[in-house]
């Protein structure tokens, strides 16, 4: 299965700016409190001056009219992601669970949507960003739901059902997701490097940053033409509630890459 290359967009970091994180796979949920509050304490004590979010920020997005619902736990938790990107600038990403994330988030929390892929250009090198899913090339089933769910015309017709329906849907999908964990079969797949290596030569960027699969380590891709070495950095997910919790931001700064843990070892 081949990948083409996207329309790959540019964000020039501000000048001003010395560190910043990027984390993903948070899966917000009300059912996992732990790891909403890991979530917006980091982002009130992170000395970064910008944040971002690489999707599957939350475990579902049904759409955002979910904002209106008095005491909805999406309406909650951007309320205090508002509150996150008064003190520092945040950007969202879309993932595969919150992928109907549109305009009226960006109303409600202040932060902007980048398109996946983008280019941030810091420091005076260029970092592709994007959340991985589309890589996923060898989980075929999920590239062909992902090419559909994407579609505008397909969006469109699921927002226009019942709110309760697509929460119900959520509360299936969510279901069906655990089960095949607590079975084994849960397959997130790895990114072809080989696509990997296309979108880093078309968007002259040394290192793709990425979350989605679940396997935070850092790949060595070889050699650029001009020399520069090509890598891969995978982040973490997050799991406060897991027997062994798990959180971690990947900051980058003039000194380079660093991984931050979050959570005592």
């Amino acid at each position: 299965m081949s990948l083409p290359v996207p329309d790959i967009r540019e964000f020039v970091a501000p000048d001003t700016w010395r560190a910043i994180d990027f984390i993903s796979d948070l899966h917000l949920e009300a059912d996992h409190p732990r790891t909403v509050e890991a979530l917006f304490h980091y982002l009130d004590t992170t000395p970064a001056d910008a944040v971002f979010l690489l999707g599957d920020v939350f475990e579902v997005w049904v759409g955002d009219d979910a904002l209106h619902e008095p005491g909805s736990f999406e309406a909650a938790c951007c309320a205090r992601l508002r509150q996150a990107a008064s003190r520092r600038a945040l950007y969202f990403m879309h993932g595969n669970r919150d992928f109907l994330v549109g305009a009226g988030f960006t109303q409600a929390t202040g932060i902007p949507v980048l398109q996946d892929p983008t280019v941030l250009v810091f420091a005076g090198r260029r970092w592709l960003l994007s959340h991985g899913d589309a890589l996923c090339l060898a989980d075929v089933p999920y590239q062909k739901f992902r090419a559909i769910a994407r579609d505008p015309q397909w969006q469109a017709q699921l927002l226009a059902r019942p709110l309760a329906e697509r929460r119900a849907q959520g509360r299936s999908a969510r279901a069906e997701s655990e089960a095949r964990k607590q079975a084994g079969n849960a397959f997130y797949g790895d990114v072809d490097d080989a696509a990997t290596l296309q979108w880093l030569h078309a968007a002259h960027a040394h290192a793709l940053i990425h979350g989605h699969t679940h396997l935070p380590a850092d790949h060595a891709l070889g050699e650029a033409a001009e020399g520069h070495a090509l890598a891969r950095h995978v982040l973490t997910d997050w799991d406060l509630e897991a027997s062994v919790p798990r959180a971690e931001a990947l900051r980058l700064s003039d000194a380079g890459l660093e991984r931050i843990r979050l959570v005592p070892r």
